[in-house]
């Protein structure tokens, strides 16, 4: 079996081991591959990985010994599925894999904007402090999340840990989903509708998935819906916000600040407004990326091909 791995830089930068692959046969790893390369890398092999190297319908037609694709990620919006499906060649993901860390990374985000942590550590090191008349000084305000309402926007896996996360701080959980399951039993949650969690949610959370009715799901209208004083945080998928609309509401002052790890083209041009605007905080898509994570993500990569090769599947986009 060959197997050609063709971004696996991002997921693995040298701490991990590719060994357990080799294990199924001969493999090849290309740290990053354009959308032009990715025929010719994949050419002959009868298994790819990929994280964010576009396969077209096209690329896919030019593979006739493509039996498998496994993304080392949750989203799969890089692969024509409908295409593969036509070809008979099985599709997999890693839908599991990053939650605890996401979750952090949320309130990472969250408590940044609540306490401007690394603003004040700069300034006791520039000397401020040990210049100051008195023994306690702040450059901003600061903000204490309990009693306040923690909005979250697409409630699954990660989601939920989110607003448990909220729950154990104090924070009333408002959550929307299309489809709702079991409610946690926390005091202060609630299902809401999208309009009620915008209006009413100090902070807001998105983890729905990127679908053409997601899309820009967050703009100059919803916006407008939010409390001035409110915060939004991204780590779900960059084009669920309208990139200048969110800019613009941030540096009119009608949103307090905004956290993000995604944006809707990565990486961003330089002139993206949002790497500009009042009190936004942009991170480089590296929510999923603590080691722990990335070692279950390649763990979850193994299984896979070895469900795939012993006729039991899993994890398939249907």
């Amino acid at each position: 079996m060959k197997i050609v791995v063709l971004d696996g830089y991002c997921m693995n930068p040298g701490d991990l081991s590719w060994d357990a692959l080799r294990e199924f046969g001969e493999v090849e790893v290309y740290d990053r591959t354009s959308a032009a390369e990715a025929a010719t890398r994949a050419r002959g092999a009868d298994a790819v990985l990929l994280n964010k190297t576009p396969l077209t319908a096209d690329t896919l037609a030019r593979l006739p010994e493509l039996k498998y694709i496994g993304v080392l990620a949750t989203g799969y919006n890089v692969i024509d599925v409908d295409a593969a499906r036509g070809q008979h060649i099985t599709v997999t993901n890693v839908p599991t894999y990053g939650t605890a860390s996401v979750a952090q990374f949320v309130f990472a985000l969250l408590l940044e904007l609540c306490h401007h942590v690394k603003l004040h550590s700069d300034a006791v090191r520039s000397g401020e402090w040990s210049r100051h008349a008195d023994w306690s000084f702040s450059k901003s305000p600061l903000i204490e999340l309990a009693g306040k309402t923690m909005g979250v926007i697409g409630f699954g896996r990660i989601g939920r840990a989110v607003g448990r996360i909220a729950d154990a701080m104090g924070m009333r959980v408002l959550a929307n989903d299309t489809y709702q399951g079991d409610p946690p039993a926390w005091p202060g949650f609630r299902w809401a509708t999208v309009d009620e969690l915008l209006r009413t949610s100090d902070v807001v959370s998105l983890h729905s998935p990127l679908f053409p009715e997601t899309r820009g799901m967050i703009h100059a209208g919803s916006l407008a819906r939010m409390k001035p004083s409110a915060f939004l945080i991204n780590t779900s998928r960059g084009a669920l916000v309208v990139d200048r609309d969110l800019a613009d509401a941030l540096n009119a002052g009608r949103l307090a600040g905004a956290g993000l790890d995604v944006l809707t083209v990565e990486p961003p041009a330089e002139t993206n407004p949002l790497l500009a605007a009042r009190n936004c905080l942009v991170t480089p898509h590296i929510a999923w990326a603590t080691h722990e994570a990335r070692a279950r993500l390649m763990d979850e990569v193994i299984a896979n091909i070895s469900g795939f090769l012993s006729g039991n599947p899993r994890n398939v986009i249907k």
